[in-house]
């Protein structure tokens, strides 16, 4: 123990030294306690994955400035691609890279070329680029079960080699995992993977074991949902609160499930459970929910992917785990920054992204701060839902007579003589009432359609005093009941204000005692 906690060490001599040393040692051990402490304090993380199938991809550098942006710190990259890895150096982000699946036959049958794809794209970015992840392959298993035998294989040579390269520590293998690998996920207790692939699987987790990797777990509940042939609501998909008389139990084990990516997760740990491997973290590569489309595709809208994506963040930044595992907080990374119009198949497999090529935003996502930020409590700081300029006067009436009526929104603000009201211009004075009762009731099932008079944007309508919920850093009226503005954190003080403060103090014992 003493060669791994040299402080320890330290005081051990101080002792011997004096009296006064051995009180320098117990601040320094002190001091060393608050860093630990304080430095991980985020608990969990959400990232998110960047597809490159896009006709128009931003430049590398233009990628890493939207990352920055909206403080994302993590992301998952389907490839190893050279210009975006050499564009995230020195910015601390840290990154998973990926061995595409047509690349895995090849390093799966040799040990060299898995040398060589460690040394072409990880060693020559490290240490500028923080790669601390290898995902290798995709959902191989279930998409190209002709290269089942060579995954395990590959992912053995990536760590060997790895290990030469004295990198094993900073960079760990893995390989994600789709839903479709346990045919019966529910009830969560009872799931197994698919038994055509029990001696793989016997390998796999205990390389994963053996190396202290994460299993990587592709969780979407949007497929769960759909293919699910209305057994469970959409409410459940969308970590909505469901209606008392409608709670979803685990029999067996009696926990109650509020959301379906929580027994998504847990179902891949029972399955982990059924071949005897417990301990294995699990790291979700992929969540999210599709903003658009077929039109045999109703349920791809942007109300939807804002809803899922808001409330899955705050899950996971309340570092809540999951029934079964309570204590083990997960990761995940949202799917995906850019819309990939390239992409084969249905409409709504292109329309995953936060973003547009164009590096326009569908909807903003706050990947920080949402699980203890009381500024946005509607968590959709930077969305608007306003009345369409081109829809018929008369359809917008109905709809401003309904949200200020049965609908329950605040409109006190457009009243005559007050901040947001303007005579004769009902697109204006409808499109604050629209956006206040959004904002109430998103959360609950509330969407931005008023008979398709409205529609959502990502301009902030405010002007003047005249301030719409979601503004930045100002609070929907959820919170406040009537008037808007800024509203003051719980005591005036939040987690990022108390934060630096506490690393300051640090920075100054540490100065002090010449740690």
């Amino acid at each position: 123990m003493c060669e791994l906690h040299p402080v320890c060490c330290h005081s051990r001599v101080a002792v011997l030294e004096g009296s006064s040393q051995l009180l320098d040692g117990i601040w320094k051990r002190s001091i060393l306690l608050l860093i630990i402490l304080f430095s991980d304090v985020s608990g969990s993380f959400v990232g998110i994955n960047i597809g490159t199938d896009i006709s128009n991809l931003p430049s590398a550098s233009n990628i890493v400035s939207i990352l920055e942006a909206h403080k994302i710190k993590h992301v998952r990259l389907f490839d190893a691609d050279h210009e975006i890895l050499a564009a995230l150096a020195n910015t601390g982000i840290e990154v998973m890279v990926g061995v595409p699946n047509e690349q895995l036959l090849r390093v799966g049958e040799s040990q060299s070329a898995a040398a060589d794809w460690i040394n072409r794209n990880v060693a020559a970015f490290l240490p500028g680029t923080n790669i601390t992840y290898i995902a290798v392959g995709n959902e191989v298993l279930t998409t190209i079960p002709n290269a089942a035998l060579v995954l395990v294989p590959a992912m053995q040579f990536l760590q060997s080699a790895l290990l030469a390269a004295n990198l094993n520590f900073q960079v760990k293998v893995s390989s994600p995992q789709s839903m479709d690998m346990i045919p019966k996920s529910f009830p969560p207790s009872t799931a197994t993977f698919n038994s055509t692939w029990s001696s793989i699987m016997d390998h796999f987790l205990q390389f994963l074991k053996n190396t202290g990797s994460s299993f990587m777990l592709n969780a979407q509940p949007y497929y769960g949902y759909t293919k699910g042939n209305g057994i469970f609501p959409l409410e459940y998909a969308l970590f909505r609160s469901l209606n008392p008389d409608n709670q979803i139990v685990d029999p067996n084990t009696l926990s109650l499930y509020s959301n379906m990516f929580d027994a998504m997760v847990d179902a891949a740990y029972f399955s982990m459970q059924a071949l005897n491997f417990s301990g294995i973290p699990i790291i979700v590569t992929a969540s999210g929910w599709p903003s658009s489309g077929g039109d045999n595709e109703p349920y791809a809208n942007v109300d939807n992917a804002l809803a899922y994506n808001t409330n899955l963040v705050r899950h996971i930044l309340n570092n809540s785990g999951t029934p079964s595992q309570p204590k083990n907080p997960i990761n995940v990374y949202i799917h995906e920054l850019f819309n990939e119009d390239l992409l084969p198949g249905p409409l709504s497999e292109k329309n995953w992204g936060l973003f547009f090529p164009n590096r326009t935003v569908l909807y903003a996502l706050d990947f920080v701060d949402v699980a203890d930020s009381s500024t946005n409590l509607s968590g959709m700081t930077g969305i608007f839902c306003v009345a369409n300029s081109s829809a018929d006067p008369r359809d917008v009436k109905r709809g401003l007579d309904w949200v200020c009526g049965p609908g329950g929104a605040n409109c006190s603000a457009i009243q005559s003589g007050k901040p947001c009201y303007e005579d004769g211009n009902i697109v204006a004075v409808a499109s604050y009432a629209y956006n206040d009762y959004y904002h109430r009731t998103q959360a609950s099932g509330g969407t931005c359609n008023f008979d398709h008079t409205a529609t959502i944007t990502t301009n902030d309508p405010s002007h003047g005093s005249c301030i719409f919920a979601g503004s930045l850093g100002l609070n929907s009226s959820t919170s406040r009941g009537t008037g808007f503005g800024p509203v003051s954190p719980i005591n005036g003080i939040t987690k990022n204000q108390i934060l630096p403060s506490l690393h300051i103090i640090i920075v100054i014992l540490l100065s002090l005692f010449n740690f």
